[in-house]
């Protein structure tokens, strides 16, 4: 085996959880969990958010995607909400004193639809009565007494007026200017006849009579106006008296609700004025037609008659109509009306009283809506607004009340989503309540019980089999695995929950009453298998010759770095090729991905550190003078992070020192100018991705992964990994520093300076530092040697003068 340093032991590389320590056999005797689990921060934070009804108190979630966020604080809320009083509803009725504002009224939870109801029965009880009383023979005599009253008191005044006209020779007619008086026809043998003129004291007779018939046209107008007012008042005090009892026994059920008490007194008057209006021309086919019945509909806008306690609504696509409601338009030929029975709730309406909870990220692409928020939180207050409508002209639009808004907002957001809002100053006085969930919580008894409480509860709502306590353990190894942490457990229970319904899949395929943990180990590879086509498609072009990967023999210059690639649901790694070229120079250490732009700054960092490493281990008593060109070969969509800086580090090392590094150990780990090596992120998935490849060509039982010392406690390998170590097949190594690293690769001694800064004969680093004093050396001769070549040159130049 390369080295002295010893590998690490399969019971270091993954933290079993055996199934005797968890306290049940199946999660079917378990409490299904029902709080948020391992988020004690988050927690108190909710509970202190909830509790404090102070404005601008509105609650903001920092957490990952797939954390059960949005899960978890539903389930949190209505577990805490189901205690809390149940709001009332919410109604629009017509509005008497503004026609065009509907009038916002609230009811106890579930009387609103029974209100609703009432009105409805009422208007039906009220349209017979007042059809029934203006049909009845009271009603048509008292009418047809004032019609007779007016014929009587129209012929005492016309008919001794037309008897005096005749004597006089004319008679009154109509005429389009109305009532006149006009010559009576003569015989044409009369004098005068057919000349076209009359005598001047005929003329003055008929003048005097048409003034006299003004006066009378006037009395008779004053007339038709006291009938018409009687008829008036007739029809009031009959459409009065025909549903003055009809309102009572709405009157005594709603007697403490002093706002209904004024929207009937309401109806009734309007009521009466438009039957009023109508009944000149009423009968049964027209009284709907005539009268507008609908104005007196209930439209219940939020009914929470089936709540129990404070709502909670979830809202994943928070445009303005689905959070403010909507007011919906009624085609009326070229044009559209609106009508309040029209206008729906929104989830604010739903969520008044209670919990309103989105994702910010769907909110802040509609910017329009996430500033009408703000002023809704800011005022108070949900306002119905009609669209903005290019189609038909509207008719008639509504301005409904606004609706007093008490909620809290709990808005789920990335932390850099957080950063872009909190730069809004609005946002901070809106939401001053910060939740932060984290991505982990402590491997420990009681979290791995909870894990099992978390199971049965899944158990439970999808209406799986129960699962063993050894299928609980693997779910929870799987659980740090996510965690990336030996001592800790992933947070993101979409993913569990996810594993949970997959594993009792296969166990019904299986036929197994009990999900066993070999259900688990299924779902996890069928999992992989689904996901896995691209990092199976890289290890075949590896093993293909395609990219250049030596898994055996030793290469001066050349060290298996590792990388990760991520497929959207699933990473891997896979090893790649770092190789080093040093020469006479003093251009240091040049990256070829940083010179071609195919570096990101995290990168570009590490390949710095390399040459503050260089100078202060080689060049603190003699320069720095070299060349030296490092890549990652055959890697062409750049390169990001600084996990390779050791690697990177190795390469020129053994460039320098002309001693080859064995190529069956691939290396992770960044590094700084001290040479500790530093600890890295995946690191499970970059060990995989080596053995993977080592697997397909052949372990020889000297392969492995060499890691930082730092990244032991993040080892959580598949199990056919730790299995290949056990047996010897293959290995995993942890070092703290580039010595123990050297002495790992190459096979020698990496040699400790001594306090003139010299290295022992026969160790790596020697060899290094001799090779760069040599460089130094051979580029200042050749300096000389250029100098002395000018020289000579411009000497001969002058005698040649």
């Amino acid at each position: 085996m390369p080295g002295k340093l010893k590998s690490l032991s399969p019971d270091r590389l993954r933290n079993i959880c055996e199934p005797e320590s968890l306290p049940f056999e199946t999660t079917a005797e378990l409490e299904p969990a029902k709080a948020i689990i391992g988020q004690p921060r988050a927690t108190k934070a909710l509970e202190f958010g909830m509790g404090l009804k102070s404005k601008g108190y509105n609650i903001f979630v920092l957490g990952s995607q797939g954390t059960g966020r949005s899960t978890a604080i539903r389930n949190f809320l209505q577990a805490r909400c189901s205690q809390q009083p149940t709001p009332d509803d919410w109604l629009y009725v017509y509005n008497f004193e503004t026609t065009h504002r509907p009038e916002a009224i609230t009811l106890p939870p579930g009387k609103g639809n029974v209100f609703a109801t009432d009105m409805k029965e009422l208007v039906e009880t009220l349209q017979r009565a007042l059809l029934k009383a203006f049909e009845s023979s009271f009603y048509r005599e008292a009418v047809h007494a004032l019609e007779q009253k007016l014929i009587e008191q129209r012929q005492t005044l016309t008919d001794p007026f037309e008897a005096k006209a005749v004597e006089q020779g004319f008679s009154v007619q109509e005429s389009p200017s109305g009532l006149v008086v006009s010559p009576l026809t003569e015989d044409k043998d009369s004098e005068g006849a057919g000349t076209g003129s009359e005598p001047p004291i005929r003329r003055d007779i008929q003048r005097a009579l048409q003034v006299e018939l003004q006066n009378i046209i006037r009395e008779l107008r004053v007339l038709e106006r006291d009938v018409r007012e009687e008829r008036q008042k007739l029809d009031r005090e009959v459409a009065e008296s025909a549903i003055k009892d009809e309102f009572d026994p709405l009157r005594e059920k709603y007697a403490e609700q002093e706002v209904i008490l004024k929207y009937l007194e309401g109806v009734r008057d309007d009521l009466i004025e438009q039957a009023a209006k109508a009944a000149q021309s009423l009968d049964e086919k027209e009284f709907d037609q005539l009268v507008d019945l609908r104005r007196y509909e209930v439209n219940v806008l939020v009914d929470n008659g089936d709540g129990q306690g404070s709502p909670v609504v979830v809202e994943l696509n928070p445009t303005f109509e689905n959070l403010f409601g909507r007011i919906e338009f009624e085609a009326q030929g070229h044009s559209v009306s609106a009508h309040f029975t029209q206008m729906k709730s929104g989830a604010l309406h739903r969520a008044n009283g209670g919990y309103l909870v989105m994702y910010a990220a769907d909110l802040m692409r509609q910017r329009d809506t996430w500033d009408a928020i703000k002023r809704a939180l800011k005022s108070g207050e949900i306002e119905v607004r009609p669209p903005q409508s290019d189609g038909p002209i509207i008719a008639n639009s509504l301005s409904p009340q606004p609706v007093p808004l008490l909620l809290k907002v709990i808005l789920l957001c990335s932390l850099g989503q957080y950063y872009a809002l909190d730069s809004d100053e609005e946002f901070s006085d809106l939401f001053k309540v910060r939740v932060d969930f984290n991505d982990n919580m402590p491997r420990d008894p009681a979290h791995e019980k909870s894990y099992g409480e978390f199971i049965a509860a899944r158990v439970q709502e999808e209406k799986l089999q129960p699962f063993g306590r050894d299928a609980v353990g693997k779910i929870i190894e799987h659980g740090s695995r996510m965690a990336e942490h030996q001592c800790k457990l992933s947070t993101r229970f979409g993913i569990i929950a996810d594993l949970v319904l997959e594993a009792d899949y296969w166990a019904r395929m299986a036929g197994h009453a009990v999900v066993t943990a070999e259900d688990v180990r299924r779902a996890l590879d069928e999992q992989i298998i689904r996901v896995n086509l691209r990092a199976e498609q890289g290890r075949e072009a590896i093993l293909e010759g395609h990219i250049f990967i030596d898994t055996d023999d030793s290469v001066i210059g050349q060290v298996n770095g590792l990388t990760v690639s991520d497929s959207g649901e699933f990473s891997f790694g896979r090893p790649g090729r770092i190789s080093a070229r040093t020469y006479m120079g003093d251009s240091g250490v040049v990256h070829i991905e940083r010179e071609t732009d195919m570096d990101g700054p995290q990168h570009e960092k590490g390949v710095l550190t390399l040459s503050g490493y260089l100078g202060g281990t080689y060049a603190q008593h003699q320069p720095l003078a070299l060349n030296a060109s490092l890549t990652f070969e055959q890697i062409y969509n750049g390169v990001e992070g600084d996990s390779a800086s050791s690697s990177e580090l190795y390469a020129l090392i053994s460039s320098l020192s002309q001693m080859p590094v064995n190529q069956g150990i691939s290396v992770t780990g960044s590094v700084n100018q001290r040479g500790e090596v530093q600890p890295i992120g995946a690191v499970n998935e970059k060990i995989e991705g080596f053995y993977d490849v080592c697997l397909a060509r052949g372990l020889t039982g000297k392969q492995g992964v060499m890691i930082p010392v730092s990244n032991v406690i993040n080892l959580m390998l598949r199990e056919d990994v730790v299995d290949a170590v056990r047996r010897g097949d293959f290995h995993v190594w942890a070092i703290s520093s580039i010595d123990e690293g050297i002495e790992l690769l190459m096979g020698m001694p990496a040699g400790k300076p001594d306090a003139k800064g010299e290295f022992p004969e026969g160790t790596v680093h020697q060899a290094v530092k001799k090779r760069l004093r040599e460089l130094a050396m051979e580029l200042k001769s050749f300096g000389d040697e250029q100098a002395e070549d000018h020289t000579s040159s411009d000497k001969k130049a002058k005698s040649s003068q």
